[in-house]
């Protein structure tokens, strides 16, 4: 009778691995694919489109503590991911804008409105704004943007809509406070922005660091894309989902 052949392994794959060759494995099997994912995700945030969650309240009562906005980082130009170095450049900031940016002072992210380009002169008088020798329009506010406020803080302050270039948005002041409510006229060097908050007697911004540079602005912010309340155990403001930013 014929003899059967041999179905047993050879030696070669029946011996143990080593572990350099499970560390391969592991490598190419998990690692690997897992770090090109990491890398395009995050370089996807950095040069084209992210998210910034605002835990401060220096821009209220347009965007509020717990809001989740979007940022478009292609808004001026293209970056390389992770730098502040630009490959092109097709736009500039303008007045009115809401913008994340780094901070001169300590290199945070902050969500700030673009007051000043290059050129403008600028001061301010009791919150009252004067922008190349023109002193801003300031209207009464929407209702709907004030209630966005909680009803015992609303005594406590005032607001109004501020018109700035293309832009009309809201401004509020806190009453019986000490804040940078003036400052003299000064004008904004090329390069660089100045910025504010919208709440105007509650944020750090280039009233106290300065100036901001044109590389340490990341991108244009239009839109919310969450609201999670931080006073009522995180529960999502389904009503600010998606809301335009003024």
């Amino acid at each position: 009778m014929k003899a059967e052949e041999s179905t047993r392994p050879d030696a070669s794959e029946n011996r143990k691995r080593t572990p350099k060759d499970r560390a391969i494995k592991l490598w190419r099997e998990w690692v690997k694919p897992l770090a090109i994912i990491i890398i395009v995700c995050t370089s996807f945030r950095s040069a084209i489109a992210d998210w910034n969650d605002v835990p401060t309240g220096s821009m209220k009562p347009t965007i509020l503590e717990g809001d989740r906005i979007l940022v478009n980082r292609l808004a001026f130009g293209l970056k390389v991911p992770y730098t502040t170095w630009h490959l092109l450049r097709w736009s500039e900031p303008t007045p009115g804008e809401i913008v994340v940016c780094y901070s001169p002072a300590n290199g945070d992210r902050l969500v700030k409105r673009v007051i000043g380009v290059p050129g403008d002169r600028i001061e301010m008088r009791n919150n009252v704004l004067t922008i190349n020798g023109k002193i801003l329009e300031y209207d009464r506010l929407d209702e709907e943007l004030v209630n966005q406020i909680e009803p015992e803080e609303l005594p406590r302050h005032r607001f109004a809509a501020e018109s700035l270039g293309e832009h009309k948005h809201a401004t509020m002041a806190t009453l019986n406070v000490r804040a940078p409510r003036s400052f003299e006229p000064i004008v904004v060097p090329d390069g660089q922005y100045f910025m504010m908050g919208d709440n105007r007697d509650n944020s750090a911004d280039s009233r106290s660091f300065g100036f901001v540079e044109r590389s340490q602005i990341l991108g244009r912010s239009s839109r919310i894309a969450l609201s999670f309340d931080p006073d009522c155990w995180y529960w999502p403001r389904w009503d600010r989902t998606l809301r335009k930013l003024e």
